[in-house]
């Protein structure tokens, strides 16, 4: 049985494998993209496939990620090739009775698409924020804002939502049967990602205390 109610948006994006574990809601996908601090971004150039990770940030019904005018990702995404953007995030080990039934928990999203130029200073303003405020909420107002010249040398990228689909898996191994009297221990090791403790530049002065968004981030 799927995951959501939500039909897949298209063929193409559909969960064909383990398909049970599909959900097309736009509240889990959004979710999931809020809270994964890398994405990959994957396209062809001349027949190679390349996959790229970076930064993203999602506003509304669009996910963003930047890069330097000049880099062969920005140029060849934003000429309107096929892309795959995927982000991940990894809840557990599954350890099972038997090396075949191993698995992870996790949380996925594919989105395809073709990414478009963003234009204007506002949205690109905007998706710059974005960016900044998904490494650290609250970081974009205690830092100085990009000049005109670095703007100028970054290229912003937008990706619609239109065709993103999520894949989650949760809970503890399944064995075979018949491995349910063996020995072998089996469970789940949960993971996650910690924040550790905070590290002042070398060359911060030491009458410049540590932000309110870095220390609300932390705690």
């Amino acid at each position: 049985m799927v995951r959501s109610s939500s039909p897949a948006p298209s063929e193409r994006s559909r969960v064909r494998r383990a398909p049970a574990r599909a959900d097309y809601d736009r509240a889990t996908i959004d979710a999931i993209l809020d809270e994964a601090l890398v994405a990959h971004l994957g396209f062809t150039v001349d027949d190679q496939p390349y996959v790229i990770p970076t930064l993203h940030a999602r506003i509304g019904d669009e996910v963003y990620v930047h890069g330097s005018t000049a880099s062969r990702m920005v140029k060849t995404v934003g000429a309107g090739v096929p892309v795959c953007l995927t982000a991940t995030l990894l809840d557990g080990l599954v350890l099972a009775r038997s090396a075949f039934n191993h698995s992870m928990n996790y949380r996925s999203v594919v989105v395809l698409g073709q990414a478009r130029y963003v234009e204007g200073d506002a949205e690109r303003t905007a998706a710059m924020e974005a960016l900044t405020e998904r490494l650290v909420p609250g970081r974009w107002a205690e830092c100085r804002p990009p000049s005109r010249q670095e703007m100028k040398g970054t290229q912003m990228l937008a990706l619609s939502l239109d065709e993103a689909s999520a894949k989650v898996r949760a809970g503890g191994p399944v064995d075979a049967a018949e491995d349910y009297a063996s020995d072998a221990w089996a469970g789940v090791v949960p993971l996650r990602l910690t924040r550790g403790a905070i590290e002042p530049d070398e060359q911060l002065r030491d009458d410049i205390p540590v932000p309110a968004s870095v220390e609300a981030w932390v705690s």
